[in-house]
């Protein structure tokens, strides 16, 4: 498991001025703290460990030498500033149920042949215990024909017992639609221009 070094920060110090030291600021909840445990994190160890893990990923905290198991509970991150702003997470109880999301990847997307994927549902939404958490669903759509479609309900998530949906079973994660013909886009075009020139 990754870990993520951090320390606790003096909630005297704003966080705007952390953020131009360098740091980004977060929070730690869970059941066994009291209120919250206000943290800071050097932004290069941020920007490390945010590459591979998101929101829904768990990670070692190492907050100055006391190590806990969380989950990456809300990553906010400033496209104006390229830079990560906030991070929040929960630290983990092996008995207790976390809400939680999967993250929706497609796979062999290349390999179809006919028709246009759409991926409708970004991540499914759940709860689990710990032990069964899943940071990301991967969907073979090499497949994949017009017409075709991927249920939440049609995922191994929603057959494991130790997870409990948000996410609506029959919600539609992926489809595949036909390709609007090219010459028929022409045509629309040509009337369309004909009609505006008459």
């Amino acid at each position: 498991m990754d870990t993520l070094k951090a320390e606790k920060r003096d909630l005297q110090v704003k966080a705007k001025k952390l953020r131009r030291e360098g740091y980004v600021t977060g929070n730690i909840i869970g059941r066994e703290i009291e209120g919250s445990i206000p943290v800071k994190v050097k932004a290069q160890e941020a920007e490390r460990v945010f590459r591979t893990k998101k929101k829904g990923s768990q990670l070692c905290l190492d907050v100055e030498g006391r190590k806990m198991s969380v989950l990456i509970k809300e990553i906010h991150y400033n496209a104006m500033k390229n830079q990560y702003d906030e991070v929040d997470f929960q630290a983990l109880v092996s008995d207790e149920k976390v809400h939680s999301v999967a993250e929706v990847v497609l796979v062999n997307h290349d390999k179809v042949q006919e028709g246009i994927i759409q991926l409708v549902l970004e991540e499914i939404s759940y709860r689990a215990l710990p032990s069964a958490l899943v940071e990301k669903i991967e969907i073979d759509v090499g497949q994949m024909k017009p017409g075709d479609s991927v249920k939440v309900a049609d995922l191994p998530i929603a057959a494991n017992p130790d997870v409990d949906l948000d996410t609506s079973r029959d919600a539609v994660v992926v489809l595949v639609t036909e390709a609007r013909n090219a010459g028929m886009q022409e045509e629309a075009s040509e009337e369309g221009s004909e009609k505006s020139g008459e």
